[in-house]
């Protein structure tokens, strides 16, 4: 069984930064893509950015500019700094990769930020 695990969301001030982790564990061939996602309640989930197997990566209008992501193969992880972050971005926070030709998420990790 392949499972996700996210670490590092908590409480910020505006302005501050805070680095997300997803380890992945399991039976695991190869990942391909992966990516963060993030969802308020009662709104759609919305993909925060992508990073591929050659570490290509994209980002969403909304944070480009002020998030990163960076995978570490060796170690089945992809992480998420978060820059500048603003009240807005507060929400819970999911990584969803493609394993071995199938998706999987994470269980999520809450992001706070505010004064």
């Amino acid at each position: 069984q392949v499972q996700l695990v996210e670490s590092g969301g908590g409480l910020v001030q505006p302005g501050g930064s805070l680095k997300l982790s997803c380890a992945a564990s399991g039976s695991i061939r190869e990942i391909n893509l992966m990516a963060w996602y993030r969802q308020a309640p009662g709104k759609q989930r919305q993909l925060v950015g992508t990073i591929t197997s050659d570490f290509g990566a994209d980002y969403a209008d909304s944070v480009k500019g002020r998030f990163t992501i960076s995978r570490d193969n060796a170690k089945n992880t992809v992480y998420l700094q978060m820059n500048s972050l603003k009240p807005e971005d507060t929400t819970v926070y999911y990584c969803n990769e493609i394993i071995d030709d199938r998706a999987y998420w994470g269980q999520g990790t809450k992001v706070t930020v505010s004064s």
